[in-house]
């Protein structure tokens, strides 16, 4: 008898939002490939997590933002997909990003928006098309951007402005993948308690008092907080759901 169970291919999924999401979905009875990109201790981590739930796991290393690696990628997931027994997966989360703050968005250099293109456009653009082969159809599609792209902070223009292209992306990719039932949406997370910028927002206690007096729910958000609304989005309860942009901020900037 075939399996029901599902497959999730989580990108930077070694740590923060990308980590809780990949064992949010583990939790909800996916299967999980995450990837990283040079922490495979971390990455390791996270497997062993998410077998602990009882689910199959494996890491794969990736530079998203190197288009180059991407055939040798494929063919290491498709050799895991089989001692998993399967030939496709069933999710993808465009996850891998880090983030660039600079005092001003006129001091952005060429080399770091090159930089965020790569990995935060290029990446969920060319590594989607080259996965599509091997997503099932009903699948879905997860794209992490930002709450930074309906409200303004300073220094952040250039990565606000990458990931406004990733909102317009999630939309064609949902008009354009639905003739195979393939939901493309879009997760916008709030300032989020993580490493992510050096970890300032986790360190700062300055800066957790000024997001939680800009917050309609007083506090500042944890990387549970989003992976929880990416593995419904990655549900059936979410088969109607296409072409959407969820802010996960607990109501900044209202």
């Amino acid at each position: 008898m075939e399996s029901t169970t599902k497959i999730a291919l989580v990108t930077g999924g070694s740590r923060g939002l990308g980590k809780d999401a990949a064992v949010r979905l583990a939790e909800c009875g996916n299967d999980v490939i995450i990837t990283y990109n040079s922490k495979k201790e971390e990455a390791d981590a996270v497997v062993e997590t998410i077998r602990q739930t009882g689910r199959r796991a494996a890491a794969l290393q990736l530079n998203a933002g190197d288009t180059r690696r991407y055939d040798a990628f494929i063919i290491a997931l498709q050799s895991v997909l089989k001692t998993f027994g399967q030939e496709r997966i069933d999710y993808l989360v465009n996850n891998a990003g880090h983030g660039i703050t600079v005092p001003a968005t006129a001091e952005t250099t060429e080399e770091q928006f090159d930089e965020l293109v790569r990995v935060h456009l290029k990446a969920p653009l060319f590594l989607t098309t080259r996965m599509l082969p091997l997503i099932n159809d009903g699948g879905a599609i997860v794209n992490i951007s930002t709450g930074l792209t309906r409200f303004t902070h300073p220094g952040s223009g250039a990565y606000a402005s990458v990931k406004a292209g990733v909102e317009t992306l999630t939309k064609y990719m949902a008009k354009e993948f639905g003739g195979r039932f393939i939901r493309a949406n879009v997760v916008a997370p709030g300032a989020i308690a993580t490493d992510f910028n050096g970890g300032r927002l986790r360190n700062s206690t300055q800066v957790q008092e000024m997001i939680k007096a800009i917050t309609a729910l007083p506090r500042f958000g944890q990387a549970d907080d989003i992976g929880s609304v990416v593995a419904f989005l990655c549900s059936d309860d979410a088969k109607w759901v296409s072409g959407q942009r969820i802010e996960v901020s607990g109501g900044m900037y209202l």
